[in-house]
């Protein structure tokens, strides 16, 4: 009886202790703060964050001055150049005579060149496909100089043969065309090449049963472009150890002279969760010290964190847990999350801050992969946890010019916010 007595206490002190320890942070977190940091991110003053017209390093100046106002003891930034593929000139497309919108009918693919002219379309047989057809049919005098239409996704199963219509020579098609499912998606991830032939994403609807196309498209090729992460410190108690947040703060700047990528999720809400939990503990002073990084290049093929990773200020093995925080601006119940192997230690520590204080119905573990600024360092043996909350009202838009203030979603930033500080103070 006396047993089962202090067995029952025990769960119940238990509880309690947990409460406390997760309850200092509850009131910290800053929602007009974060506002009005996603909202100077994602207006047109920074023309999507991107690289041709300098929005992303004018955002990187805007973060420097935000962390020192925040109550930073450190502000530095850490250069880097990448090559990087660029669309900001001209943008223009019809089909058969019909003016298609930038950035919602049609996009670029990344590493695509430009192109100026009229091209007939040569739409695929993806039922009764064969290889060797294809290339027939490609070979005749009335395909000549053809835009070659398909689905991505076919595309993408049959790489080898859509590759070679990108190569000069291979095929005398003058380029080729991408259906996408509309919202019609801009990517910038291996933008630092340019292969020989262009091409276009279009909406199925916009192309489907098309005879030809116009286009006059500009793209313009950056070599070496200078770009900077951000890194911020607070000093903690201690300093032979350290916590790290992270959020990449670039973004896919234009298509063209007149659309620009907003990132209001994608992620500015990242940067600006980063930006109030250095405020925060400038305030409550912790007992290691704080760095937060906000990255650039990370829609390049994660290349601002990568280089971070191979030149790190502070040594990897002192890194107690990264934390890297990536489109939380949404209304999903479930928190997805990726963690590393040196990371999965200390996991179900965010399992039960989750659990104590209600935050999420569930955490959603993926699989770990090279999908955000975690990875460089998640392969590097460093413990770590990326956190994005997918599949709510905003997600649809990523990586079009509909992710903005309006479309964007704040209830996770408070819980995530609270994940982590909870973890923290466990």
């Amino acid at each position: 009886m006396k047993q089962t007595f202090r067995r029952g206490w025990g769960k119940w002190l238990l509880a309690v202790l947990l409460a406390a320890m997760v309850a200092v942070p509850l009131k910290a977190q800053d929602l007009p703060h974060f506002k009005r940091v996603v909202k100077e991110l994602s207006s047109a003053k920074y023309q999507g964050r991107g690289y041709a017209r300098g929005g992303a390093n004018k955002a990187g100046r805007y973060l420097q001055r935000e962390f020192e106002k925040a109550g930073a003891d450190e502000v530095v930034c850490q250069p880097f150049t990448i090559d990087i593929n660029t669309f900001c000139g001209a943008m223009q497309m019809s089909v058969d005579g019909k003016k298609l919108l930038a950035g919602v009918d049609f996009s670029m693919r990344e590493y695509s060149p430009g192109v100026h002219g009229s091209f007939p379309v040569y739409h695929v047989d993806t039922l009764n496909f064969d290889a060797d057809r294809l290339m027939e049919d490609l070979s005749r005098p009335e395909n000549a100089g053809c835009m070659v239409c398909c689905d991505f996704w076919f595309t993408y199963r049959h790489k080898k043969v859509f590759s070679a219509l990108q190569k000069e020579g291979e095929c005398p098609n003058a380029g080729l065309i991408y259906t996408w499912a509309a919202p019609i998606k801009f990517f910038k991830a291996y933008g630092e090449k340019v292969v020989d032939k262009p091409i276009i994403w279009v909406t199925p609807e916009a192309i489907e049963g098309a005879q030809s196309v116009k286009v006059n498209i500009d793209n313009k090729f950056l070599k070496d472009y200078e770009l900077f992460n951000v890194i911020a410190k607070v000093e903690g108690a201690r300093h032979d150890s350290c916590y790290v947040f992270t959020a990449h703060y670039d973004h896919l700047g234009n298509l063209g002279r007149r659309v620009y990528y907003p990132g209001a999720n994608d992620n500015a809400s990242g940067t600006a969760a980063i930006v109030t939990l250095a405020a925060h503990y400038a305030k409550h002073r912790p007992q290691f010290d704080m760095y937060f990084v906000a990255f650039s290049g990370e829609d390049a093929n994660l290349r601002g964190s990568t280089f971070f990773a191979e030149h790190p200020i502070v040594p990897l093995e002192q890194i107690k847990y990264l934390f890297n925080i990536d489109m939380i601006g949404d209304n999903n119940p479930v928190q997805y999350c990726e963690v590393s192997d040196a990371g999965m230690e200390e996991y179900c520590k965010f399992e039960k801050v989750n659990d104590s204080q209600h935050l999420f119905e569930s955490l959603n573990r993926g699989k770990l992969a090279a999908n955000s600024d975690h990875y460089p360092f998640a392969v590097r043996g460093v413990p770590c946890i990326f956190l994005e909350n997918q599949e709510g009202d905003a997600f649809q838009y990523y990586h079009t010019p509909a992710d903005n203030l309006k479309t964007m979603r704040f209830e996770s930033y408070e819980p995530v916010f609270r994940l982590i500080t909870g973890f923290i103070s466990f």
